[in-house]
C-alpha cells in the first residue's frame, strides 16, 4: 500500500537567530528563518505555492513580506498535534495543490504565561500550555499526590502538574529513579555543549541535576524545557524534486499521529499516553522497524515525555526507558542510539518540536558540525507532543 506521504520530501530548513528576551519581533524571526529555508531548498520566494503554520506570526504578514501569494496548507491531516502543519504540507504536495510548502514556528517567551493566584480562594487560572509563569515570580510547587482528585484540588497550574502524575505512576510500576531521568538532561546538555545556538551550554552534573528547585514531583527545574524567543521554517516539496536539491532530500518515510483520545489520564493502560497511538500508526505505514532507527530526536518538554517516546515507539519495551539511558552511553553521539543530539529543549530551548526535526533533517544530511553523527544516520524519527496529542515522523536518506 502507498501512503500519501511518500511523494514528500522536506527539502530545505532554516532557523533564526535563538535567546532569552530578545525583544526581537515576532516577524523578524519568521523571515530569518522562512528565507533561510528556502534558500536552503534552492528556491526562490516565489517558488513557493503553499504555507503553513501554527498560528504564530500570521501567514499573510510572511507572504507579504515575501511579496507572493500561496494556498493554505495547514490542513489535511488533523491527528498529527504541533506537527500537523507539516503533515498536511507532505498531503498537499502529494495530492498535487502545491509544489513547494514553507511551514514555520516562532515562539516567544513574552507569549501564553498564566498568572499566579495568590490567593487561595480565588479561582484557579486555566491551565497552561507548558510550563512557563510571568517573570518574576516563583512557578507552584506540587508536592505528592494520591490520585487524580488530588491534581485537581492543586489546581493544575501546568503541564508538569500533569504529567509528574504519568511519571510518578510509571516509577511505581517499573522502578523509574530520578537518576534516570537525570541522564537524559545530562546527555542533552552534553549535546547542547556542541551547539552554537543552544541557550544552556554549561556542563551539568547529576549533582546540579539533583538540586535543581522542585517543581512538581518528581520534576525540577533541569526536567523541565527552556523557553526562548526563536522560529524554525522547513520546506516541504514534492519528491520529484529530490534531484535538484542543493542538499541530501529528506524523504518522509511515514507518519503518525493521534487526537488524543482518553485525554490526560482517561486511558485503560495508563501512564501511557497518546505517543503509543501515534508511533503504532507510523510503524503500520512502513516496512521499516525500530532496530532500522541510527537516530531518535524526541520531544523532551518535560524528561519523561522522552522516556513515553522510547517505549511507545518500540525502541525498549514498556518500563525499559529509565535502563536505556542510564549512564547516558547507549544515548550518547557515539552510542547505539544518539539521543536529542542538539541538546533537546531541555538545553538548547523550546520550539515546541520544530527543532528536533530541524536536527533530524542535519543529521540525515551530514551537516549537523561538531555534534555530527561519526556514522551518518539513513532512518531517523522525530516524535512531538505528549499527553493528549503527538505526531511522529519517520524520516530516511
Amino acid at each position: 500500500m502507498s501512503y500519501f506521504e511518500k511523494d514528500a520530501i522536506i527539502s530545505g530548513i532554516g532557523i533564526s537567530r535563538i535567546g532569552r528576551r530578545t525583544g526581537i519581533p515576532g516577524l523578524e524571526l519568521t523571515m530569518e528563518a522562512v528565507r533561510a529555508a528556502i534558500d536552503d531548498a534552492g528556491l526562490a520566494a516565489a517558488d513557493i505555492d503553499g504555507i503553513a503554520t501554527l498560528g504564530d506570526t500570521p501567514a499573510a504578514e510572511v507572504l507579504a513580506a515575501l511579496q507572493i501569494e500561496a494556498s493554505d496548507c495547514g490542513s489535511g491531516f488533523g491527528t498529527g498535534g504541533l506537527l500537523n502543519p507539516v503533515m498536511s504540507a507532505c498531503r498537499a504536495v502529494s495530492e498535487g495543490h502545491t509544489r513547494h510548502v514553507v511551514i514555520y514556528r516562532t515562539i516567544q517567551m513574552l507569549g501564553g504565561t498564566v498568572p499566579v493566584k495568590k490567593d487561595e480562594n480565588a479561582p484557579a487560572p486555566p491551565l497552561a500550555r507548558m510550563f512557563e509563569t510571568p517573570e518574576g515570580e516563583e512557578p507552584p510547587v506540587v508536592g505528592p499526590m494520591d490520585d487524580v482528585n488530588d491534581l485537581v484540588a492543586a489546581h493544575a497550574y501546568s503541564a508538569a502538574n500533569w504529567l509528574s502524575l504519568n511519571c510518578r505512576r510509571h516509577m511505581e510500576m517499573y522502578g523509574t529513579t530520578k537518576e534516570q531521568l537525570g541522564w537524559l538532561a545530562i546527555n542533552s546538555r552534553r549535546n547542547a555543549a556542541l551547539n552554537p545556538l543552544a541557550v544552556y551550554r554549561d556542563p551539568m552534573t547529576m549533582a546540579d541535576y539533583l538540586a535543581a528547585r522542585p517543581v512538581s514531583t518528581p520534576f525540577g527545574l533541569l526536567d523541565c524545557d527552556v523557553p526562548i524567543d526563536g522560529s524554525i521554517a522547513v520546506v516541504v516539496s514534492g519528491a520529484d524534486y529530490a534531484k535538484d536539491c542543493p542538499h541530501r532530500a529528506v524523504k518522509v518515510e511515514a507518519i503518525g499521529g493521534t487526537d488524543g483520545a482518553g485525554g490526560w489520564f482517561h486511558r485503560a493502560d495508563y501512564p501511557k499516553m497518546a505517543s503509543a497511538d501515534a508511533a503504532a500508526q507510523m510503524w503500520s505505514r512502513t516496512d521499516l522497524t525500530p532496530a532500522d532507527l541510527n537516530l531518535a530526536e524526541l520531544y523532551d518538554g518535560f524528561t519523561f515525555l522522552t522516556f513515553a517516546w522510547l517505549e511507545a515507539l518500540g525502541i525498549c519495551g514498556d518500563g525499559e526507558a529509565g535502563p536505556f539511558v542510564e549512564g547516558a552511553e547507549r544515548i550518547a553521539l557515539n552510542g547505539a542510539l544518539p539521543l536529542n543530539t542538539y541538546g533537546g529543549q531541555l538545553s538548547a530551548g523550546r520550539m515546541h518540536g520544530y527543532w528536533l526535526l530541524h536536527e533530524t533533517c542535519l543529521q540525515l544530511r551530514g551537516e549537523a558540525g561538531e555534534r555530527q553523527v561519526q556514522r551518518r544516520p539513513e532512518v531517523a524519527v522525530a516524535a512531538v507532543g505528549g499527553g493528549p496529542i503527538a505526531g511522529c515522523m519517520l524520516l530516511t536518506c
